[in-house]
């Protein structure tokens, strides 16, 4: 699943595309919006949420297209006439405005609701580590309120903090230096660590390959994440992997740089 930087780049490619553009054609392939008709709407914006992305359109009232890329999901923006990258069959949204296209293929969640709703569906979520509103003062609230919960769990709860997936889960915490399997009260600095996942995620949201380590050399970008069996860079340990919590999300960590607390 996309970490919060890049759904966030997901959405400044669909605002350069569509922004202020009037809609020539939408085509809405899920059952519950295949009779929608957008056409001659205008596009006000699409802002990203946490992992989720809010494409806003005016036509016989306010819009928001719902959209989350889930585990294999896309949106890929093309020229007129512009040959599609994935076959048509996993397209789930076209917005066809002039000689712009934008296509959702294989999306997660696809709705269309009243723009007054946006709550219904983001509402939930925590602080948005790369929105406007961001608040590292609620994100430590948040992230504290269950202080036996394993801090790996928290971190990836998006009602705590919003924008964070397993790479940035076992980054940050191999950064802080603890184990994802040890509960929260035992992080001395909480806000430490909120603030420092703000920081990661602003530094990346640019770029096309996350890099936490400095060196954005193949292999030699991450400190822990996806290199299981290999040995720590910092330390020369071998990195440990398991899949952790209730939903078996895969973690990383160094035993040596991060111990048990």
């Amino acid at each position: 699943m996309p970490e919060g930087d890049a759904v966030w780049r997901t959405a400044q490619r669909l605002a350069q595309a569509l922004d202020g553009r009037t809609l020539t054609r939408t085509d809405f392939r899920v059952p519950q919006h295949a009779t929608a008709d957008l056409a001659g709407g205008t596009v006000v914006e699409t802002v990203s949420r946490g992992k989720h992305l809010l494409t806003r359109i005016s036509h016989d009232r306010d819009w928001t297209l719902h959209t989350h890329l889930k585990m294999e999901g896309s949106w890929r923006t093309y020229r007129r006439g512009e040959r599609w990258s994935k076959p048509a069959h996993l397209a789930r949204v076209v917005l066809d405005a002039g000689d712009r296209s934008a296509v959702g293929f294989q999306l997660g969640i696809v709705e269309l609701l009243p723009r007054e709703c946006e709550d219904d569906v983001v509402g939930h979520l925590g602080p948005d580590l790369l929105g406007p509103d961001w608040d590292d003062h609620e994100a430590v609230r948040r992230l504290t309120a269950d202080p036996d919960r394993p801090l790996g769990e928290a971190l990836l709860d998006q009602r705590n903090l919003a924008g964070i997936g397993t790479i940035y889960r076992s980054e940050l915490c191999f950064l802080t230096g603890y184990d994802p399997r040890s509960p929260v009260r035992v992080v001395a600095d909480p806000q430490r660590l909120v603030r420092l996942a703000h920081r990661v995620l602003v530094q990346n949201k640019q770029l096309p390959q996350i890099c936490t380590t400095g060196d954005k050399r193949r292999g030699h970008s991450l400190w822990v994440y996806g290199r299981g069996t290999e040995r720590c860079l910092r330390c020369g340990t071998p990195i440990e992997r398991a899949e952790l919590g209730e939903q078996r999300r895969v973690g990383y960590w160094c035993p040596s740089c991060q111990p048990p607390r």
